[in-house]
């Protein structure tokens, strides 16, 4: 996928700022029948459902701009079933092959709209292929391909396109079902991680320092973790934060578990890595050892802001702002804080998390002007960016007073998961050292309660409150 300030910067018609564009513009096939679409500074902004769909669908002298194509497909999902797309989408193919097929017509026209129907059909299926493990959309698929193929029979041009697109779309469905089984066999209803300590446990038992001390390296392996974990993520997942949302929309995507799985797990590694943070620093006995473990935590964080990991930072950084972590005054005032002051100014929350927000454009500007894969590396921190398209749904109508889609709605969160989506791409640079990365992800964390008391063994209660959770916690 192309990066998104490239393609967001095309324009999806022609210019006048609201003017109404009766039909399809430049289409230049005719006028749509069943509504219009209103462009403004040469940007779609809204439309009738029926005319974005006709939108859609190329003609002999029309083909779609990639990126309507993309924000389309992924926004319809609000308002109609993929599958019914696809057969109104068939519908209009039929309309206008009827056209082509009068008397008289020239069969040059009829093969060049079959070749465009086939690469909408492949520009669909590679952007959204789990589109079709539904049956009736592979069904609405085979029947519109097949109709198509009826133009092609002297040079099978359009045959062997078909062909490997349906090709590609199997291996990705196979993919899919094959990830899907192994989710489903490592899935663990408790945090989708090790083991939950309800106390400590014994002292020979390694900790964080003694698999890696080197914060850097540890970065890099919470990179690969992170980039491996947000690669299932796909942009109809995305979709359903606004689909699952919208309870007023009688069409909506209402998804299975497999997609939401996919954010769900992605969300429960931020907790579990911040409980590990809390959970490796609470077992330590000694107060020199837990300022060390501190300190050493802080630096995994500045090396993982360094790299532009901003989810595992933001992780880290909770972690250590944990009830039992943030109470151990002697241990806090060992460390050189500095650093760590740094990274809670970067993650300061007021102002919608500006100074975050700025952090997050640079490392975003650097990815774009990269000449390397480290510098491509963009995590944004993941809950934040689930709130903007939240905020962003339910700032913005669906629809408009005179009925029309608000395109210009689905414009922005369409080019934010666009935008996530190639940050996704970026392969990870850094060699994987799996035994770190099976202590991350196995190493057992400890419940809130054995929080508590660990926090309580190593620096007693200080005041009322806390001597009363103390007595109950010990009873």
């Amino acid at each position: 996928m192309p990066q998104t300030s490239v393609v967001f910067s095309s324009i999806l018609g022609p210019s006048h700022s609201g003017q109404v564009q009766p039909g399809m513009g430049e289409r230049g096939s005719g006028a749509s029948s069943s509504g219009e679409l209103v462009f403004q500074e040469g940007r779609l902004i809204s439309g009738s459902l029926e005319a974005l769909m006709e939108h859609l669908v190329p003609t002999v002298d029309y083909y779609p701009d990639r990126t309507y194509i993309f924000t389309f497909l992924l926004s319809s999902r609000v308002f109609i079933p993929p599958h019914d797309l696809l057969a109104r989408v068939g519908q209009i193919c039929l309309e206008q092959r009827q056209q082509l097929e009068t008397p008289g017509s020239e069969k040059a026209k009829l093969k060049s709209f079959s070749a465009k129907i086939v690469q909408l059909l492949k520009e669909w299926t590679e952007a959204f292929p789990y589109d079709f493990q539904d049956e009736k959309a592979m069904a609405e698929l085979k029947a519109i391909t097949h109709r198509v193929t009826l133009c092609d029979e002297e040079n099978g041009t359009v045959k062997k396109a078909i062909a490997q697109m349906t090709q590609s779309l199997l291996l990705s469905l196979a993919a899919r079902s094959q990830l899907q089984e192994l989710r489903e066999k490592l899935r663990s209803p408790a945090m989708d991680k090790g083991s939950v300590l309800k106390a400590k446990p014994p002292a020979t038992q390694k900790d964080i320092l003694g698999v890696c001390c080197d914060p850097l390296v540890l970065a890099q392996q919470l990179t690969h973790i992170e980039l491996e974990r947000v690669s299932s993520i796909h942009p109809e997942d995305l979709m359903q934060i606004v689909s699952h949302m919208d309870s007023r929309d009688k069409h909506r995507c209402r998804g299975d578990l497999t997609k939401t799985y996919s954010l769900e797990a992605y969300d429960n590694w931020f907790n579990c890595l911040s409980m590990l943070v809390a959970t490796e620093v609470c077992r330590v006995v000694k107060k020199k050892h837990r300022t060390r473990m501190l300190e050493f935590f802080i630096d995994v964080a500045r090396e993982c802001f360094n790299i532009g990991n901003f989810n595992s930072m933001m992780a880290i950084i909770s972690g250590m702002n944990l009830s039992p972590v943030a109470r151990l005054k002697k241990t806090w005032s060992k460390v050189k804080t500095a650093k760590f002051d740094v990274l809670e100014h970067h993650m300061d929350p007021s102002s919608n998390f500006c100074n975050y927000r700025t952090a997050l454009q640079g490392a975003t500007q650097r990815s774009q002007m990269a000449n390397s894969s480290r510098e491509k590396i963009v995590i944004p921190v993941f809950n934040l960016f689930v709130k903007d398209i939240y905020f962003l749904h339910k700032i913005h109508t669906n629809h408009l007073p005179n009925g029309h889609v608000n395109f210009k709605k689905f414009w922005e969160i369409s080019r934010q998961i666009h935008e996530f989506m190639t940050w996704t791409q970026v392969e990870c640079p850094f060699e994987k050292d799996k035994k770190i990365q099976n202590y991350l992800l196995t190493a057992p964390i400890y419940s809130e309660e054995a929080l508590f008391i660990a926090s309580f063994e190593s620096e007693g209660p200080e005041n009322h409150m806390e001597k009363d959770s103390w007595k109950t916690l010990r009873a």
